[in-house]
């Protein structure tokens, strides 16, 4: 199996990274009860409730051992975190088939929420995307059921379906005083994660919709191409509404920018396995079966480690896309713009199960095993990458969204510095929000000409003025815009 496997779907693809390790569960779970003596207390607990269900539940067919057993170890694990979780047959089937780049569904990156299936990014050029679901819109109903009433798998289960089909939804949006009634037709979901176009004056745009097997080799023959043409002034790397996806592609993909041996992003956790610190070098990139002579990063030009450069992030970036926008803001190679992000820091580690009757694994759980921490030493869970210039969406401010993210999941991984920071975060969100009910009018697609981001982004390439979006309004209700020039730095990190 993959060294580094894909997180799939259960944020249902917020991109965490993970490993398969088939013979952890059962060494670890040993090791643990030599340890510490079993709660007996708890477990006759256990075995009375489980015998006045399968004896008085009024639906028999609902009592079957196998379905009692999985229901217990799904509240055991989803009580943990909002990450956790027991994987049934299919799920671990998906959980396997990882990042590939083809899957069936809407194409939407999702979590759960108290109030439905909550929206973290709908995935470029998919059903859901050319639909208009946002970012932070909450599902409420799926062909007319309640979302809020079954679990993240079981409503991933129900959008997922057969190409051609349709499918209702239920939507509630801030800002919209009635529920949206959107009906999608289900298609095979083919992701080019890396996606270029050059813009003007010599500046190039990068576009990276998650991060896949290939993401990096694919980054890097752009980076190639480019510099075959000998003009490159300045990159944009847009990771908004990027949920992450494999670790080691996050990896490679900060290798194109920095130099070798660069520290990229560390883990701790409880174990000595979980502590581990991840370079800017093949051994902590390249895929399992993948050849090192056909390792496209390593002859990526030096030029792309020296361009100026501006990353582009918002609250729907999470998790890898947050690796590598940390790992480039410490060493100072590029200025982090937009928005702040998601917050998903937590590691999780999928072990396989043994199954009942032998054979193969088909069942397992996903574990939060331990926290992501930037080059510099910080904590990227529940607090997120804070941009080094603040971009509104649009001139007339942010689009009116549930502002969801990592700190306000139930049951999220918390510290008390990172509970501080997340409500000096919020008070300030609150009151950027306070005169903003007026919905923005402009609408655009990121990366076309109307991207009020990226067009911020290239004048602070290029050293121009630039507008935040923030600007407050003069008494004549026109805005005022900030002087503001910014300077790119060009240097890799110099330690």
């Amino acid at each position: 199996m993959k060294k580094h496997s894909p997180l799939r779907k259960a944020f249902l693809t917020v991109a965490i990274s993970l490993c398969f390790a088939p013979s952890v569960f059962a060494t670890e779970a040993g090791q643990q009860t030599a340890k510490s003596p079993l709660p007996l207390q708890e477990i006759r607990q256990f075995t009375d409730v489980y015998a006045a269900v399968k004896a008085f539940y009024v639906d028999e067919n609902q009592t079957q051992d196998r379905k009692l057993l999985e229901n217990a170890l799904a509240g055991m694990l989803s009580g943990l975190d909002p990450h956790s979780a027991f994987l049934d047959k299919e799920a671990f089937e998906e959980m396997k088939e990882g990042t590939e780049g083809e899957f069936g569904g809407l194409g939407l990156e999702v979590t759960m929420d108290a109030s439905g299936v909550l929206v973290i990014a709908p995935i470029d050029d998919t059903p859901a995307a050319r639909a208009g679901i946002r970012a932070g819109d909450i599902i409420v109903k799926i062909d007319d059921q309640a979302t809020r009433a079954m679990t993240l798998s079981e409503n991933v289960k129900l959008m997922r379906g057969k190409p051609k089909t349709k499918i209702k939804l239920v939507i509630a949006r801030k800002g919209v005083d009635k529920p949206l009634n959107i009906t999608i037709t289900r298609d095979i979901i083919k992701v080019q994660s890396v996606k270029m176009k050059e813009l003007a004056d010599g500046i190039a745009y990068i576009r990276i919709s998650q991060f896949q097997e290939h993401t990096a080799d694919d980054l890097a023959k752009y980076l190639i191409e480019l510099d075959k043409k000998q003009h490159l002034k300045g990159l944009v790397l847009d990771l908004r509404n990027d949920p992450g996806g494999l670790l080691n592609a996050a990896i490679g993909v900060v290798s194109a920018f920095i130099e070798k041996d660069k520290t990229v992003v560390s883990t701790k956790g409880r174990t000595p396995e979980s502590n581990r610190s991840f370079k800017t070098r093949q051994a902590d990139y390249l895929n399992h079966d993948q050849d090192p002579k056909e390792d496209w990063v390593t002859k990526v030009p030096q030029s792309a480690k020296t361009v100026p450069m501006v990353v582009l992030i918002n609250a729907a970036s999470a998790s890898a896309s947050e690796i590598v926008s940390g790992a480039l803001q410490d060493h100072k190679r590029a200025k982090i713009v937009g928005q702040q992000s998601f917050g998903k820091g937590s590691v999780q580690t999928v072990l396989p199960l043994r199954p009942l009757d032998g054979g193969e694994p088909s069942t397992g759980i996903k574990l939060t095993t331990s926290r992501y921490y930037t080059p510099s030493g910080r904590s990227i869970q529940a607090t997120g990458i804070t941009p080094d210039i603040e971009i509104a969406d649009t001139p007339e401010g942010n689009y009116a969204t549930f502002n969801i993210r990592e700190a306000d999941l139930a049951h999220h991984l918390k510290n008390d510095e990172e509970k501080r920071a997340y409500e000096k975060k919020q008070r300030e969100e609150s009151k950027k929000q306070a005169d903003d009910a007026k919905q923005p009018e402009l609408r655009y697609f990121f990366g076309d000409e109307k991207d009020f981001q990226l067009q911020q982004a290239v004048k602070i390439l290029k050293g121009e003025k630039y507008v935040t979006g923030f600007e407050k309004k003069s008494e004549t209700g026109k805005k005022t815009a900030k002087n503001e020039k910014s300077e790119v730095k060009t240097q890799t990190d110099k330690k």
